[in-house]
């Protein structure tokens, strides 16, 4: 379980290049970079499969396995775009961002789980945390004009919590699955872009690069390592430590020279750390004996 759980860090890791990447892919619409995203992370399943094709004939894979995953990766990605549309990016980013606690709380309804009073605070520490890096410290207020863009927000947190909740349920369907997810979303992202956007094209080989960085990792690899991880690992763990994934980008945002350190960010790390590692409390700490176990 531990090391499926680090597999699906490996996720939260990645999705921290997500704003570097975004941010140097120029001018490209929303929709459109979704598209061209999501299709390089459908070449990564295909490459997958073509290095280390299955075993065997493949059992057939239940229908609301592929209505859970296609809306899990296409509606978390059309409400964000959605929110970011129609409310501001603050408050819209704080509520989406309530999808690790969901988890958390959550897992207390799947087969075999116990949620501890560690698991709930240190989720809490974590959007305590992450609030601060959103906010800068300065608050934020809600305001109804924006009612759309805040529900479009709270459905984010609610599919893709309930997408990762879920994709537990069906841990014998193999972490491949995604490619055809990716696929599906690459798709409806086009089609999104086609009625809703202006198209406008990477114009240089950097903003490429940046798309081609998208795909490769936090709009690809991230996403089969999450399956995994949440198929097989501790899932309250990884939903706490998933608030690593803004102060990360924060991090590295820094070490590009495009943010500056804070006492916030300091705070920030602090809180967020001490939340992870409270989640990760039972995993820490656990008896030397029962270590064979927690590695199968």
């Amino acid at each position: 379980m531990a090391r499926a759980t680090l597999i699906g860090f490996t996720a939260v890791i990645m999705w921290a290049l997500l704003a570097l990447f975004t941010a140097g892919s120029g001018a490209v619409p929303p929709f459109l970079l979704s598209a061209l995203s999501f299709s390089v992370a459908t070449l990564i399943g295909l490459v997958m499969r073509i290095a280390a094709p299955p075993a065997g004939l493949a059992e057939p894979v239940p229908p609301v396995v592929w209505l859970i995953g296609i809306a899990g990766l296409f509606g978390y990605h059309f409400f964000y775009f959605t929110a970011l549309r129609n409310a501001p990016a603050v408050e819209a980013s704080l509520i989406a961002y309530l999808w690790p606690l969901l988890i958390v709380l959550g897992s207390a309804l799947m087969p075999g789980e116990r949620l501890g009073w560690h698991h709930i605070a240190g989720a809490l520490l974590g959007l305590a945390g992450t609030a601060l890096i959103i906010t800068k410290g300065g608050g934020f207020s809600f305001e109804s004009r924006y009612a759309l863009g805040y529900a479009a927000a709270g459905a984010c947190a609610l599919f893709w919590s309930g997408y990762s909740l879920l994709s537990r349920r069906f841990q014998a369907v193999p972490t491949s699955i995604v490619t055809w997810f990716c696929a599906a979303t690459a798709i409806l992202s086009a089609l999104c872009h086609v009625g809703l956007e202006e198209t406008v094209w990477p114009v240089s080989t950097t903003e490429w690069l940046n798309v081609l960085g998208l795909g490769l990792m936090p709009v690809g690899a991230a996403f089969y390592a999450w399956d995994y991880g949440v198929k097989r690992g501790n899932i309250q763990v990884l939903g706490a430590a998933s608030y690593a994934a803004p102060l990360l980008s924060t991090l590295i945002l820094i070490a590009a020279g495009a943010a500056e350190p804070t006492a916030n960010i300091i705070a920030a790390c602090l809180l967020i750390t001490f939340g992870a590692a409270l989640a990760a409390k039972n995993m820490i700490l656990r008896p030397r004996g029962r270590e064979a176990d927690a590695a199968s």
